[in-house]
């Protein structure tokens, strides 16, 4: 089914050195969707995510636990960021960490590529740094202190006092790239995505950039510079080069040509690091540029954004637990538009639960099931004579699938959503007018009650296909419902482009009874 176009989508790699709350659940729950959207679709898909387990941090949180840095990382990620992808339902390809050998040995490569090339010196180096943050920060993030911090100079983002650091380091010449690069955004204007964001990136850049140190020599958890064992590789620098490492950067060259360039997901706090530095380092190395960046918003709970240290921070589980994660997929990926921040609250989730999954998707999936059921001993009727009325909806399901698609190309899981639900709305409305329990008191009416019924399944058919990348779990029980596992195939190898074409399932398929997809929770 491949269309040989090459979809290769990256989550940020996380710190795991924070529980996941909801904010990582997001991001990685919308590249999931997108990768099975394009999976679907015949792409040549590939999903990764990971973890990023270097840096000066995780070194002192290592310390403070009284165990080595790799004892500390190993911990955190079997016991919370594996099991997060079980939680969410997350297919992903691949999961790098940057403490695999794979990983460590490929970035030495090509950071010896880019020294080769003339891009990086020797040089001293005196700046105010975050830990938190592992970076050096720029004049406008750095605040006066107050309270306890009176007379210090504190992050912004972190709002804790910022360390002078002075040390010889290597410096990569980002200064060389602010043309190139503004070159790339002009001739490319869905480099950065939405466009808010690149605003701020092309600004930002013609401010002026400076040369980035990319290397320190004050600690030693990291991945030695390999023409100079003294300094390991700044953090950053060898979590952005996760995503070519991950597919054979230097030693599967065939792997890496197949799939690069990469779209990448990210928040929007991480943006300045994808949109500015990597496809500098990359045009260094005379690579190619990742094919886009999507830079979406922040959750924010109580109006804050999310956060383990200001206690906003929710763990995923905490939702699933109640809801399931169809749900979870579901909330966030609909009611929040992609690209920008957006507001949970346990009332918004538990009164869209209800409206829009229990009693619209849910219960059009149980009554249209329980009617074929009852009225024609759960065997899919053929379909007579269509009227006007009937082919509505074959319209509005060919219109859902073509702008669902279209709107998934622009990153907006929202619209696409808000297209797909255009089927719901219109089969609920349906059934109410044309009242399948009154045709079925007449016999003379036995061929139209065929034709309601298998216009109401052959919709579901096409929402299970086109939900599936969104809600695969209900979406699967549906489909065994309908008997089209039986009759059609395997869900997931559904053409989703293809969708929106009519008359798919098949009369005399056998349709089963549905427990509710969605059940009524209660205190919800």
């Amino acid at each position: 089914m491949s269309t040989g176009r090459s979809f290769y989508i990256t989550t940020p790699i996380y710190y795991p050195s924070d529980v996941p709350h909801i904010g990582h659940g997001y991001t990685t729950v919308a590249v999931d969707t997108l990768a099975r959207w394009h999976r679907q679709a015949g792409d040549d898909t590939w999903m990764l995510t990971g973890t990023d387990e270097h840096g000066q941090k995780m070194l002192r949180a290592a310390a403070a636990n009284g165990v080595t840095p790799q004892e500390w990382v190993d911990k955190l990620v079997s016991e919370s960021w594996f099991p997060l992808l079980e939680t969410l339902d997350v297919a992903n390809d691949d999961f790098i960490r940057t403490t695999q050998e794979r990983h460590e040995e490929r970035v030495k490569r090509f950071v010896q590529a880019i020294y080769d090339r003339g891009y990086i010196y020797a040089g001293e180096y005196e700046a105010l740094y975050c830990v938190g943050c592992e970076e050096f920060k720029p004049e406008s993030e750095i605040l006066d202190g107050t309270g306890a911090f009176e007379g210090l100079k504190v992050c912004a983002i972190h709002s804790k006092p910022l360390e002078l650091l002075q040390e010889k380091n290597y410096f990569f010449k980002l200064s060389e790239f602010a043309e190139p690069l503004l070159k790339l955004y002009k001739e490319n204007p869905d480099f950065i995505r939405p466009e808010s964001a690149r605003n701020e990136v092309i600004s930002f850049v013609r401010s002026g950039l400076k040369d980035l140190s990319i290397s320190r020599s004050a600690f030693d958890w990291g991945i030695k510079v390999p023409w100079d064992s003294t300094h390991v590789i700044y953090v950053w620098v060898d979590a952005l080069l996760n995503y070519a490492t991950a597919i054979g950067y230097g030693e599967d060259e065939e792997q890496f040509q197949r799939r690069w360039p990469a779209y990448h997901v990210v928040g929007k706090d991480i943006l300045r690091f994808h949109a500015v530095i990597w496809p500098a380092m990359l045009m260094a190395a005379g690579l190619e540029v990742p094919r886009g960046v999507f830079a979406h918003g922040w959750l924010l709970v109580g109006g804050e954004k999310m956060s383990k240290s200001k206690l906003t921070g929710i763990g995923p589980s905490e939702i699933t637990d109640v809801f399931g994660s169809d749900a979870y997929r579901f909330y966030f990926l609909s009611a929040i538009a992609f690209g920008q921040d957006g507001s949970f609250s346990w009332e918004d989730l538990a009164a869209r639960y209800q409206a829009e999954l229990a009693n619209g998707f849910g219960n059009l999936a149980s009554r249209t099931t329980a009617m074929i059921e009852r009225y024609f001993e759960g065997v899919l009727p053929p379909a007579g004579d269509y009227t006007e009325a009937d082919l509505v909806i074959q319209k509005t399901v060919a219109d859902a699938a073509a702008h669902a698609d279209a709107a998934i190309e622009r990153f907006r899981i929202d619209e696409a959503i808000t297209a797909i639900w255009t089927i719901v709305d219109a089969l609920n409305g349906y059934i109410t007018e044309n009242e399948p329990w009154a045709l079925a008191k007449d016999d003379a009416q036995r061929a139209r009650l065929g034709t309601v019924l298998y216009t109401a399944a052959e919709g579901l058919r096409a929402l299970a296909v086109l939900l599936s990348p969104v809600m695969p779990e209900s979406t699967e029980k549906l489909w065994i419902a309908l008997g089209a596992a039986e009759s059609i195939g395997r869900l997931q190898d559904q053409p989703l482009r293809g969708a929106g074409t009519w008359g798919v399932l098949r009369p005399g398929t056998s349709v089963n009874g549905l427990a509710p997809l969605f059940p009524r929770i209660e205190n919800a």
